[in-house]
């Protein structure tokens, strides 16, 4: 059993601070869903499980199968299986998307895998992913199309087989077929061995992914926990009830962002006037 808990979590960024005392667990083989208004920590949360060198920790732990987390790098923190997905991929010219993904699986093995035994791996992914396999021979995410970078995250997820895959807006600039596609994966890879942190804002990927339970984030805290009755709730009537029936004022973002039809996105444009 592997099992995420994250205690009082802190953290700060370039002097601000956005995580206020975050506490969460979850234990292998539940998908959870993460919701919360833009600019309210659900990125920062998973960049920071991840080791981004942005983000620093004022307080608080985070544990991974009794690891310390924190104290881990980056790579460290992959090797115990820990994946993030995310939102807005880089592109890396003069680094071919194979020898990247051979990299990756090889830092997780003892022993390198045969170029056959490798090939044969990429061959089964890329045919469950949905994309051409001359994308391996492209440059790491240069040329894509933001669908064919999202594509190209879940496929990296299907190569390296993590214990914990945090998917920060995987649906994201998806059409309906490619989201159909995340969604397959996502289902075909659930089970007792693997849990799944899943940030998105629309409904149509919860529906099809089917969480065993949503968080929802406000504020830099987790708020409420609860199951997909809180999705459908946010759906349909957006973050307003955190206001008006647990008293949480919802924080302005700093930063505005284009208007969506996202899930709560209404709801919130009327809670923060």
């Amino acid at each position: 059993m592997s099992t995420l808990t994250i205690k009082n979590l802190h953290v700060n960024v370039e002097g601000k601070q956005i995580l206020r005392g975050v506490n969460l667990e979850i234990n292998s083989g539940e998908v959870v869903a993460l919701l919360g208004p833009n600019g309210h920590g659900k990125s920062t949360l998973l960049n920071v499980i991840m080791g981004h060198p942005k983000y620093e920790v004022t307080e608080g732990s985070i544990l991974f199968d009794g690891h310390d987390v924190l104290s881990l790098s980056t790579d460290e923190r992959a090797k115990l299986g820990m994946f993030l997905a995310f939102q807005s991929p880089i592109e890396v010219p003069g680094v071919s998307n194979s020898d990247f993904l051979r990299a990756a699986v090889n830092a997780g093995k003892e022993k390198p895998i045969s170029t056959y035994n490798f090939y044969k791996l990429l061959d089964n992914a890329v045919k469950e992913a949905k994309i051409p396999f001359d994308y391996a021979t492209r440059n790491l995410n240069e040329g894509f199309s933001g669908g064919e970078k999202k594509r190209n995250e879940m496929l990296q997820m299907l190569l390296l087989q993590p214990k914990l895959a945090m998917l920060d807006e995987i649906d994201s600039g998806l059409d309906v077929d490619a989201i159909q596609v995340v969604s397959d994966i996502i289902n075909k890879e659930k089970n007792n061995e693997r849990s799944f942190l899943v940030i998105s804002h629309y409904a149509r990927l919860f529906d099809l992914i089917n969480p065993t339970r949503a968080i929802v984030m406000v504020n830099g805290r987790v708020v409420l926990d609860g199951g997909r009755e809180i999705i459908k709730r946010i759906d349909t009537e957006g973050y307003e009830f955190i206001r008006s029936e647990l008293g949480i004022e919802i924080a302005k973002e700093d930063t505005p962002r284009p208007a969506s039809n996202s899930i709560g996105v209404c709801a919130v444009k009327e809670a923060i006037k």
